[in-house]
C-alpha cells in the first residue's frame, strides 16, 4: 500500500512542478479519456447488437427493391452512422485543447519568470527557475495528452465509417 502513496506524491510534485493550469490539461485529458472508452464500450459492445436487429428488420421485408424500401435502407444506415460517429468530434476537439493548454501553461510560467526578474534581477537564476519549469511541463504534459488521444481519436473516426459501409452492404436487395 506504500507504493500507492508514493505514486499520490509523485503526482501532486508533478502538479506543483507545472502549476495550476495542469489540472486543467489533466480535466481535459480525463474527459477525453472517458469519451474514448465510451466509444470503444459502443463499438464492441453495443454496435453488434444494434447491426444484428438492422439486418434481421431488413431480411424480414418482403419488399426490398422499391424507391420507398431504398428510403428506409437509406434511414437505417444514416441513424446507425450517426450512432457510430457519436463523440467522436468532441474527442477531436479535446485532443486540441490539450496542447493550447499547455501554450497558456507556457504564457503563466514565462509571466512568473518575469515578476521573479521585476523583484529580484536578472541574475538571480535560481529564484527564475520555478518559474521556468511553470513554462515547461505544462507544455510538455499538454503535448504528451494530445498525443495519447491523436490516434485513438484517427482510429475511431475510421471504425465509424467502414462499420457503416459493412452495414450498407449488408442491406442489399432480395
Amino acid at each position: 500500500m506504500i507504493w500507492f502513496y508514493e505514486a499520490i506524491g509523485s503526482i501532486r510534485d508533478f502538479l506543483e512542478l507545472g502549476g495550476d493550469v495542469l489540472y486543467g490539461i489533466m480535466f481535459v485529458l480525463f474527459l477525453m479519456w472517458t469519451f474514448i472508452l465510451e466509444r470503444l464500450w459502443y463499438f464492441y459492445r453495443v454496435h453488434p447488437g444494434e447491426k444484428r436487429d438492422i439486418v434481421a428488420t431488413w431480411e424480414e421485408r418482403a419488399d426490398t427493391q422499391s424507391w420507398y424500401a431504398k428510403r428506409i435502407r437509406d434511414e437505417m444506415i444514416s441513424k446507425t452512422s450517426i450512432g457510430l460517429q457519436q463523440n467522436i468530434g468532441l474527442i477531436k476537439a479535446l485532443i486540441a485543447i490539450c496542447p493550447l493548454l499547455g501554450l497558456m501553461g507556457t504564457v503563466t510560467g514565462m509571466v512568473s519568470v518575469f515578476d521573479v526578474m521585476t523583484y529580484a534581477g536578472t541574475s538571480n537564476a535560481r529564484a527564475m527557475a520555478a518559474g521556468v519549469s511553470m513554462a515547461t511541463v505544462p507544455t510538455m504534459a499538454g503535448m504528451v495528452a494530445a498525443l495519447s488521444g491523436v490516434y485513438f481519436g484517427t482510429w475511431l473516426e475510421h471504425k465509424a465509417v467502414t462499420e457503416t459501409d459493412k452495414l450498407s452492404d449488408l442491406l442489399q436487395s432480395h
